[in-house]
């Protein structure tokens, strides 16, 4: 975090990130506790979501988010293909078991494993330490975290060609085989909101995977050419400028995932999300319910995919803000003077 050159500052209870900022063993404990929530949240949601599903009503009307997301990868169906929610209650189940595990690591590497790894008796650890002006450090660490994303892509995948996923063309479950056609990947950056084929949604993800997999073992594997120099970004690594990038990238993806969830019923099939919305702009965008739900069990009258839209899309707004907040920071602008210094003669 930002200390604008005093080595002896403090920050109040609320600035959480402060906590763990060169306490790399303290950073891991937060990723781990949260991790936790996530997965109790998701296995809590699940089991509240199908207590009290109502096979009658459409599952985009009833607030459904979590067995929407299951139904879409084709979870949830009997042996005749009928959604009944079969084996739902079970996956929930793991993530609250999980979710003891994560909470128990993460009170494990903050109470009693060391607090920064660079103190650990393990050798391999130790290269995860925090040095964030240090590019081979953070290159390092960015090359783990671009595997985990590519072999998660690589589950999906798989699982999509093995299991099956729901096509709502069929309106059933079906193996999908991902069509790796580099023309399409490219041309599709640009009307991603139009795909309407799960074979060029799955061969994505493999190019994702084969690319993030590519470009961590190049960031594990590799270190800084010649003299790190400000060209190269001397001076811009910190905790805060890190903080900031991270910020931005999960804006952006929240942003991007509004405007598919609101459009794109390939992905987010009518089926489980409710009818494509419509576009509306004020002071900022926003999404209506093209049909009316007013009186019935979904979000204040509104389907799921008017939720997941509008939540996503202003969840990453903030961020977008949180991110020049803190790109700001690090580049050494100092918020508080804003306050205290007068203003310039002109404006009175």
């Amino acid at each position: 975090m930002q200390t604008y050159g005093n080595p002896d500052v403090t920050y109040g209870w609320w600035a959480g990130n402060a906590g763990v900022t060169n306490k790399s063993g303290k950073f891991i404990a937060a990723h781990i506790a949260h991790t936790g929530l996530i997965a109790f949240a998701a296995g809590g949601s699940t089991l509240w979501e199908l207590a009290r599903y109502n096979p009658e009503i459409p599952m985009g009307h009833q607030s459904s988010i979590f067995l929407g997301h299951l139904a879409s990868i084709g979870i949830g169906f009997d042996e005749a293909g009928a959604w009944t929610g079969a084996g739902v209650a079970s996956i929930a189940i793991v993530h609250l078991v999980l979710s003891m595990v994560y909470g128990a690591g993460g009170l494990l590497h903050s109470v009693l494993f060391v607090g920064d790894m660079q103190d650990s008796e393990v050798p391999q650890a130790r290269k995860f330490k925090l040095e964030w002006d240090n590019p081979d450090n953070q290159t390092f660490i960015l090359g783990h975290h671009l595997l985990f994303f590519g072999v998660a892509c690589i589950w999906f995948v798989e699982w999509a060609r093995i299991h099956g996923i729901y096509d709502p063309a069929i309106g059933a479950v079906r193996q999908v085989e991902y069509n790796l056609n580099l023309t399409h990947i490219w041309n599709h950056q640009f009307d991603f909101l139009a795909i309407d084929s799960l074979e060029d949604v799955l061969g994505g993800h493999a190019f994702l995977a084969f690319l993030e997999i590519t470009g961590g073992a190049f960031h594990i594997a590799t270190k800084q050419v010649g003299e790190y120099t400000k060209f190269k970004g001397a001076g811009l690594l910190s905790a805060e400028a890190i903080l900031s990038f991270s910020c931005a990238g999960l804006g952006w993806m929240a942003v991007v995932a509004a405007f598919w969830c609101a459009q794109n019923t390939t992905v987010y099939p009518e089926a489980w999300y409710g009818e494509a919305l419509i576009l509306k702009f004020g002071i900022a965008p926003y999404w209506i319910d093209s049909v009316d739900l007013s009186g019935g069990p979904a979000f204040f009258g509104h389907t799921t995919r008017a939720a997941l839209a509008n939540v996503h899309y202003y969840f990453g707004f903030f961020f977008l803000q949180g991110h020049l907040w803190h790109a700001l920071r690090a580049m050494g602008f100092d918020f508080k003077k804003v306050l205290k210094e007068p203003l310039p003669a002109q404006l009175y």
